[in-house]
């Protein structure tokens, strides 16, 4: 079935004279040449194949990633809706339950270890790895006997996420035309987006009205669907270049993807310290009856989504690390709101769709930022960091935000004054590395040559 995107594959040559393909001057060279070159137009600074796929087929590439995504997104969040049923089915206080929701974010962050050793393998045959895995963990999840399996089943279901994130984002950009990359990245978030805006809300009604067990059997199957539309619509990519173990992290040795990583920590800390306590600040400060709190989640899902087409489009005609930047100082304008509007009904469902349209208005900037910083065997690991980053972030932005609410007797306007100093600093440091690093008007002209 892909003997015609094979044949039609072409490999673009590296002419960067650089032996990293990163745009480092040779030896010997003028150090004033550390600098990056942005004269003239650039060359790709990476050897890839890049398929040469009909408009047709690139869509359904995408779908295929973006079912992924869904799949991992609905998984992560998906808990928060039913946490009250699933505490009772395994004889656990709320409380205690939360740890289901934590054992995810473990798992998150120890799956990117998996990358390691995927550097051999084909971009393909690691997504259709993790969706196996998204399987067998949700699998487990739906036929938890007590707390302790399902502690272990939800780790399962973490462990691919940031590891296909990281994937995710290299096939999307490889399969992509010039100069529509990080449109094709939004796309595939775009799952993402839409669990938060469907799948999510779904999970809670049939935990509501059938078993909680339902939402991920539902998943588990999605995931097998997910399999097969994997291995029918993505081109074969080969392998990125193998760098060794101590070369897939060689891109941490230079400054700016620590800014990049920095950024999400911080800006996810201070948006979760809202989002976490979403559902009882629209009902305390917006007057929303509990009922009607699934309706809301659609309308924060449907800015997510919205936010994260838009942030590609921008991202494709701006700079990245200039968009991402934006994207904070718009959750730190919503997360002020927070605090100093007394709050209606009106005011708090047109906060939250601002808010929620800043939480994915940078994703695919900053998923690109990262995977070109990682270009030269370090990929992978470099967009799983983004996740990584951003599942530390949650955790934490709920600690703050719980501390907040403790030390001021649960006032749900205190969350948002919280939050807002670390999704300011986030856009600080965005803005720095867009002025240090970002010169060109085209973010592939960016992508294509700087260092960072």
């Amino acid at each position: 079935m892909h003997s015609d995107m094979q044949d039609a594959t072409r490999t673009t040559t590296n002419r960067n004279d650089s032996p990293t393909g990163t745009g480092t001057p040779k030896a010997g060279s003028n150090p004033a040449d550390a600098r990056p070159d942005h004269s003239g137009p650039n060359p790709s600074s990476t050897s890839e194949a890049r398929p040469d796929l009909s408009p047709a087929a690139l869509r359904r590439s995408l779908l295929a990633l973006a079912s992924g995504a869904f799949i991992l997104g609905a998984a992560e969040f998906v808990m928060m809706g039913i946490l009250p049923q699933a505490a009772a089915a395994t004889h656990v206080s709320i409380p205690v339950a939360g740890h289901y929701i934590s054992a995810y974010a473990f798992g998150v962050c120890a799956g990117t270890i998996m990358l390691i050793c995927g550097r051999r393998v084909p971009p393909r045959n690691l997504i259709v790895l993790f969706m196996a895995i998204a399987v067998v963990g949700n699998l487990g999840s739906a036929l938890s006997t007590g707390q302790a399996m399902l502690l272990a089943s939800r780790f399962v279901s973490g462990l691919p996420h940031g590891a296909f994130f990281g994937t995710a984002t290299l096939i999307a950009r490889t399969v992509a035309p010039r100069g529509k990359e990080a449109r094709s990245v939004s796309m595939m978030v775009t799952g993402q987006t839409v669990a938060n805006m469907l799948g999510v809300p779904a999970g809670t009604l049939l935990a509501e009205t059938l078993s909680w067990r339902y939402a991920f059997g539902l998943l588990a199957a999605w995931a097998a669907m997910t399999i097969a539309l994997t291995i029918a619509w993505i081109p074969r990519i080969p392998p990125i270049k193998d760098a060794g173990i101590k070369g897939q992290f060689a891109f941490l040795k230079h400054p700016g993807p620590w800014f990049v990583i920095a950024a999400v920590f911080g800006g996810n800390t201070g948006l979760f310290c809202w989002w976490s306590y979403v559902s009882p600040w629209l009902q305390n400060v917006g007057g929303w009856p509990s009922a009607l709190v699934p309706a809301l989640m659609v309308l924060a899902g449907a800015g997510m989504v919205i936010g994260g087409i838009a942030g590609g489009r921008l991202t494709d005609r701006w700079v990245p690390g200039g968009t991402a930047s934006l994207s904070q100082f718009i959750g730190v304008a919503g997360l002020l709101a927070v605090f100093f509007i007394p709050g209606s009904r009106p005011e708090t469902a047109v906060l939250m769709f601002i808010i929620a349209f800043s939480m994915f208005f940078n994703s695919s900037p900053q998923q690109l930022l990262m995977v070109q910083a990682g270009a030269g065997g370090g990929e992978l690991i470099a967009g799983a960091a983004v996740q990584v980053a951003y599942n530390f972030g949650n955790a934490m932005g709920s600690v703050i935000g719980g501390a907040a609410l403790t030390a001021t007797a649960m006032n749900y306007h205190s969350i948002g004054l919280a939050g807002a100093p670390f999704t300011a600093a986030a856009g600080i440091l965005l803005a720095v590395y867009s002025r240090k690093y970002e010169h060109r008007r085209s973010a592939m002209d960016r992508l294509e040559k700087v260092e960072v």
